[in-house]
């Protein structure tokens, strides 16, 4: 039988499909683990602009010398560590990398305590320059799970599944993403600290705890691990079944893969439009209808609820709708909200810009399932690729606070409508390369399994054996 999903040793006795993915009950203790961290980089990423505000209270720091951590974290974090970790993920597989990546989180994290317990107004520029090292230490380690935990979200079931299955744990890291500034407003700014970094340390302290927890949790668990010359035979298959007369991706160089380099395009553009969406939001609303800051700040909770709402419906629409033809819908919305917000004006162009989040929600998913599916043996590398797209972070916020200071914010968000437009143009280019479904495709893979021979139950493995090589 066909298969390359690795099986643990009982009562973890994981049988594969015949694509050598796993099924039905079988994915829900894998993706339940996975899922946890993208919770756990949604609530660093919710964290990230709450410090940014209250470094600049507590330690008298500029509002450009506070972008450092925006810097360290996209720029050192998700470009620079990205092809490491892909690296680590070919060589040492998911599980391995995975734990990799939760120990960084786990230092990092537990370095803000120290950096906090001895920062000081005197010290203030050491105290933040330790901050931006932690920052950048624990996004080293966010990188390395993005890669692992997104890529194996893809493959580790049915193909025609891996938008619906990454959409759906994505839609945690949406709550994650809510709930890191609301625990944050609660616990920094609350009562006597608002001008002291006291709850930061234990914060950071319990987030630290988290990590190293989940860590040993995955050194224990069996994880069903992937193999390569899986990958290869689910992308050959693939290419038989679109009438690519078995031609497939996976048989061309990783510099020829230009679906793959499409979607790192598309992902570095979305991600900036994203970031910088709601980096001016409250420029945005005060200049526009002249809210005070706190009445604003309540609309970009709001917009941020609507985002994770947006997930989960969005995870619906694709067990129905084909994932290009949904992003292409998704992101020419957004381009059409991107003009109306940047030329109206009063509570019709705010409530446009709430409305961006909404449609913003599948993006980052969908794309890195295209750009990424049927890569066989570069599926690992590709992922690496399409989470270094991630560094778009660190580059529109600064481009449109330029236009801002000279034009003004609502020109300023014209700097958006180009990337939804790549991003769409990307979708067009999937939904016709794949067969302009706009329907979901059923599984196709699956259906065969009944002609596979069927893998024996086992009770107790001393040794596995996966496409030739024993584990």
């Amino acid at each position: 039988m066909a298969g390359g999903v690795v099986v643990g040793t009982a009562p973890f006795v994981f049988d594969t499909a015949s694509g050598g993915y796993l099924t039905g009950r079988q994915l829900i203790l894998p993706l339940a683990l996975v899922t946890s961290l993208f919770f756990l980089w949604g609530f660093a990423y919710g964290l990230l602009d709450v410090l940014n505000s209250h470094f600049q209270i507590v330690l008298g720091i500029t509002k450009l010398q506070s972008t450092g951590l925006q810097v360290a974290y996209f720029g050192g974090g998700y470009l620079c560590f990205s092809p490491i970790a892909g690296s680590v993920l070919k060589k040492w597989g998911y599980k391995k990398t995975i734990i990799m990546g939760l120990c960084f989180y786990a230092v990092g994290a537990i370095l803000f305590w120290p950096c906090a317990k001895f920062s000081s107004p005197s010290k203030a520029d050491a105290a933040f320059a330790g901050f931006v090292v932690c920052t950048l230490i624990i996004a080293c380690g966010l990188a390395t799970l993005e890669v692992s935990a997104n890529s194996y979200a893809t493959v580790i079931g049915s193909p025609e599944w891996a938008s619906f299955r990454l959409q759906l744990c994505q839609s945690f890291n949406g709550v994650a993403s809510f709930a890191g500034p609301f625990i944050a407003s609660k616990y920094f700014f609350s009562d006597g600290n608002a001008d002291n970094l006291t709850n930061v340390q234990w914060v950071y302290l319990a987030v630290a705890c988290v990590g190293a927890v989940l860590a040993i949790i995955f050194f224990f668990f069996p994880l069903p691990e992937v193999s390569e010359a899986s990958l290869a035979e689910q992308a050959d298959q693939h290419a038989q079944q679109d009438g690519h007369n078995g031609v497939s991706r996976a048989e061309k160089p990783f510099h020829k893969q230009y679906r793959l380099i499409y979607g790192f395009i598309a992902q570095f553009m979305y991600v900036g439009a994203q970031v910088t969406v709601a980096t001016f939001f409250l420029n945005y609303t005060i200049e526009t209808v002249g809210w005070s800051q706190a009445y604003a700040s309540n609309f970009l909770s709001y917009s941020l609820i609507m985002f994770t709402v947006a997930r989960f419906f969005g995870t619906a629409l694709l067990t129905v709708i084909s994932s290009d033809f949904l992003l292409f819908i998704y992101a020419s919305i957004c381009a059409v909200l991107s003009i109306v917000v940047a030329s109206a004006s009063g509570s019709g162009a705010i409530a446009c810009l709430m409305l961006i989040f909404w449609f913003e929600s599948i993006q980052y998913p969908v794309i890195f399932v295209l750009g990424t599916v049927d890569l066989g043996t570069h599926a690992r590398r590709g992922a690496a690729l399409i989470v270094m797209g991630v560094s778009g972070g660190a580059v529109f916020p600064p481009i449109q606070g330029a236009i801002a200071d000279i034009h003004g914010t609502h020109i300023s968000y014209f700097v958006t409508l180009p990337a939804y437009l790549i991003v769409a143009s990307f979708a067009a280019f999937c939904w016709f390369q794949d067969g302009r479904h706009i329907l979901k495709v059923k599984d196709v893979v699956s259906n065969t399994a009944s002609d596979e021979e069927a893998v024996a139950n086992v009770t107790d493995v001393k040794e596995v054996n996966v496409m030739g090589e024993k584990y």
